[in-house]
């Protein structure tokens, strides 16, 4: 009879899961490419006794069972006994797959999982003692298998797809011949894998789940359990052993201080003695010798005072000393290789590359390169998106990148380096590429641009489409690469962890993702400034530099404000005004200080105050309780102890963006205040800016104050950081249209009862109809400027401009 489990080390046996489980698979990854090794088998054997005897400890039989049967296995190879039958390593995975899925759970759920893998330990275990035998491997355990930590719950089909993330609208293969698929992975954070059924029938292609190659986290409900060296241990030990022995020395100080209070009532004591003695006529020889016991007292006082400062001040600089050395102790305690959040990897591809039927040289450079473990958790997520996609869509099966005069098996490399404070993260394939033209047909047929902007959009401003929501160029939904997601995903996981990503791509050589990260969100490097006399910080990642621009360099183009920066035209705003900070002031300097920042492929100029220098600042999240404050990131403190707010580079830049939309200037901040009375505010929402400027220039003549955004994007950001009365919006716009748009307002319960007015060329009774069930309130066309009904309209809906 089996003893009772007894889960009271489950936690050691949980990091024994990690530590062997990762071995053997990577051992496996090895041993599939170097059937000879003795070394590994043998290190593969270890691991599999260690693991059983682990399990058996802690009670665990089907798991020690399967353990067992996996080291005879290894055992007989190691004898030569046993040669490599076809599925012999995918049967060996998939065992693997069952003793690392053995470690997630906690003392609570261990129970219910043994009870429900009971089929799954049977099935595995009877395979492996038929190979041992000689055997051949079970039809149910070869191709197909996907690592344990590759596994989700996901939609089987699009429609649960759309229901759970959106799944772009989907084309014709045919229609996008040769380009790259963006669809990456809908990712459910938190829901556990599916784990009691063990094969996939072989060549079944199309039920890959959606991986997550990550390390693994700390069971449900239990406190994460965090992995430090012994040596950073040690020297963390060692340093808080300074800290106590220099923290005792503030006694000492507490008792000198008390001592120097008590002398100097003494002496306060004697001073009014002799001015008693002064009023009194004390003869002088009396009064002499008094004043001079004072002088001796107050003498002896400043020595001391004089030696305690140097006292003090030596302690000062070995406490600085000691704490910076703790915290940056504290700091690379933080720090992981990459490859730790990585080491999953190797395995997905190779599963993929079995699934798809393509031959994939996979590599990992930069192993070693250290990374905040919480960055590094964050960005496992992104990359096995990046990954998958390119796996099932980037790189070619084999017969076509023959044809295309290529080595049949592709090529994808995982890169990582630091570069100027940052860690950059590459995603190379040397397969199709993304065909541009194409990418620009499939813009316009899904209404996100006119032929004519798609026309005038470049190589790069083409690409960033890829990055918006639901945008899909798949000619069908797979589970390998996403289920037709949009890569906006990936873009949100970025920003998140405050990077940045963006791609470079040659139609038939290839893609690379650039992603670009602070190495730790803990510290970042930031330059100070002064804006409306408070103190705000840049992070250094998104300077590109900063400037003191004379006014008379600045001059307006289709009343946006510009300035010339080596032969291009940069965007110029005030910090006030893209943070909406109240009130205007006078201006008086002939020159202004300005920021250039930047968001990938674009630089945005933003005026400020004062540039008072570049500093390392500990990032502290701002307090829940204040929502996201537009503009703001985060905040710190100041070496005075001063708070400082932490600018949103991204955030701020969809505020200049519309800004410089809205004809915002240097003029216009140094403008006299408004009257008291408050002007209702009219958000006009259009791409085309001739059509803003007449909406607009009605508007104003009519009392009405307004702001504009360039396409239904950029007016969804107005009108959720922003007040307004009324929003007058376009239909035909690109990134979201005016009917999504619309929809979007009267889905949000703040926004909902927000009066809204279409005006379209539009003139059709189905556009019109399509126009009002989206929630507007009116649909115009834009021939009504011409008379009355446009203003009619609005008063109609908010009254006058004063009301």
């Amino acid at each position: 009879m089996a003893a009772e489990p007894d889960f009271s080390m489950l936690d050691l046996y949980q990091q024994e899961v990690e530590t062997h489980g990762a071995a053997l698979n990577n051992g496996l990854l090895e041993l599939e490419n170097a059937p000879g090794d003795t070394a590994l088998i043998n290190n593969l054997m270890r691991a599999a006794h260690s693991l059983k005897g682990a399990a058996r400890i802690i009670g665990l039989e089907p798991v020690s069972t399967v353990a067992h049967a996996l080291e005879d296995v290894f055992v007989a190879v190691g004898e030569g006994k046993l040669d490599f039958p076809e599925g012999f390593f995918d049967l060996l995975l998939r065992t693997v797959d069952f003793l690392v899925d053995s470690g997630g759970p906690d003392a609570a759920t261990m129970p219910a999982w043994l009870e429900e893998n009971k089929p799954r330990s049977a099935v595995l275990a009877e395979a492996l003692h038929a190979v041992r035998a000689g055997g051949p491997v079970p039809d149910t355990c070869r191709a197909g298998g996907t690592s344990a930590t590759a596994k989700e719950s996901a939609p089987a089909n699009a429609d649960e797809s759309s229901a759970t993330g959106g799944a772009g609208s989907e084309a014709d293969a045919s229609s996008v011949a040769g380009e790259r698929d963006v669809t990456v992975s809908a990712q459910v954070e938190g829901q556990p894998a599916s784990t009691g059924s063990v094969p996939i029938a072989p060549g079944d292609k199309k039920s890959v789940p959606a991986a997550k190659p990550a390390s693994k986290s700390a069971p449900h409900g239990a406190e994460q359990v965090v992995r430090v060296s012994a040596d950073n241990l040690n020297r963390l030990m060692g340093l808080a052993a300074e800290t106590l022995v220099e923290t005792r020395q503030l006694e000492h100080f507490r008792e000198t201080l008390l001592r120097l209070k008590e002398s100097q009532t003494e002496l306060n004591a004697r001073i009014d003695q002799g001015c008693k003695l002064l009023e009194n006529g004390e003869n002088p020889a009396s009064f002499n010798r008094h004043l001079e016991q004072i002088r001796l007292a107050a003498h002896e006082n400043l020595r001391s005072i004089r030696n305690q400062l140097e006292v003090f001040a030596a302690f000062s600089q070995r406490n600085t000393l000691l704490s910076d050395r703790l915290y940056r102790e504290v700091l690379e305690s933080r720090m992981r290789p990459f490859g730790d959040g990585v080491q999953g990897f190797p395995r997905l591809i190779r599963d993929l590359a079995k699934t798809t039927g393509k031959q994939i040289r996979f590599s990992i450079e930069g192993k070693e390169t250290p990374v905040d473990r919480d960055i590094l958790d964050r960005l496992e997520a992104p990359l096995n998106h990046l990954l998958r996609n390119a796996c099932d869509h980037g790189l070619e099966l084999p017969a076509d990148r023959a044809a295309a005069g290529k080595p049949e098996a592709g090529s994808l490399r995982l890169l990582a380096r630091h570069s100027a404070g940052m860690l950059i993260v590459e995603v190379r394939d040397d397969g199709r590429g993304v065909d541009v033209e194409r990418l620009r047909a499939k813009i316009v047929e899904k209404g996100l641009a006119t032929e004519d902007m798609a026309r005038s959009l470049n190589h790069d401003e083409l690409l960033e489409f890829l990055f918006l929501p639901g945008f899909s160029t798949a000619g069908q939904v797979t589970e390998i690469s996403g289920r037709g997601v949009g890569l906006d995903v990936v873009m949100t996981l970025m920003q998140e962890v405050g990077g940045q990503v963006r791609i470079s791509t040659e139609l038939g050589k290839g893609t690379t993702f650039h992603l670009q990260l602070p190495i730790t969100r803990s510290v970042i490097r930031a330059l100070l400034v002064e804006i409306d006399g408070e103190p705000y910080a840049f992070p250094l990642s998104r300077i590109n530099r900063t400037l003191l621009l004379n006014i008379g360099d600045l001059k307006v183009l289709e009343n946006r404000q510009y300035f010339d920066l080596d032969g291009q035209n940069i965007g110029l705003v005030s910090s006030r005004s893209a943070l909406g900070l109240a009130g205007a002031v006078s201006m008086i300097a002939r020159h202004i200080n300005v920021v250039v920042v930047n968001d990938r492929n674009n630089l945005y100029g933003v005026e400020v105050d004062k540039l008072t220098g570049e500093t390392d600042l500990v990032v502290r999240p701002l307090d829940r309780r204040l929502g996201k404050v537009p503009g703001v990131s985060a905040a710190s403190l100041s070496e005075e102890g001063e708070p400082i707010l932490i600018l949103d580079v991204e955030d701020l830049v969809h505020s200049v963006d519309k800004l410089l939309a809205g004809g915002d200037s240097m003029q216009s901040r140094y403008s006299e205040q408004e009257e008291k009375a408050p002007v209702k505010r009219v958000l006009v929402v259009d791409d085309s800016i001739t059509v803003r400027e007449t909406e607009r220039q009605l508007l104003e003549n009519a009392g009405y104050a307004v702001e504009v955004a360039v396409d239904g994007a950029d007016g969804w950001n107005a009108v959720r950081l922003g007040e307004f009365d009324l929003v007058v919006s376009d239909v035909d716009m690109p990134r979201l249209n005016g009917y999504e748009f619309v929809s979007r307002i009267r889905q949000d319960s703040r926004l909902q009862r927000l009066p809204v007015i279409i005006v379209s060329y539009k003139d059709r009774e189905e556009d019109r109809l399509k126009g009002l069930e989206a929630g507007a309130d009116y649909y115009l066309t834009k021939s009504s400027f011409q008379d009355e009904t446009f203003i009619g309209a609005i008063n109609d809906l908010i009254g006058g401009p004063r009301e």
